[in-house]
């Protein structure tokens, strides 16, 4: 294994448990799905709750396409220079 190999592969465990946390961070889509972690009550509260989700859906999509790109990238680097 070249250190090009092994720091995409630190950085893919790195980018997996970020898409782990980030995801996990994300209300549910289904209406019984808050009220595990207490559901807020007031419209302020609910407006918030919902700008963080689209941030938060926004970032996974971002950090998701990125971590395919690195495999890819992972893939064809041990498929072509790899011994």
């Amino acid at each position: 294994m070249t250190g090009l190999e092994i720091a995409i592969g630190v950085v893919l465990i790195i980018l997996s448990v970020v898409i782990i946390a980030v995801i996990l961070l994300q209300e549910g889509r289904q209406a019984n799905l808050g009220a595990i972690q207490g559901a807020s009550e007031s419209f302020l509260d609910r407006g918030k709750a919902r700008t963080l989700d689209a941030i938060l859906s926004k970032w996974t999509k971002i950090i998701v396409f990125s971590f395919f790109i690195l495999v890819f990238i992972g893939m064809l680097i041990t498929k072509f220079f790899g011994a």
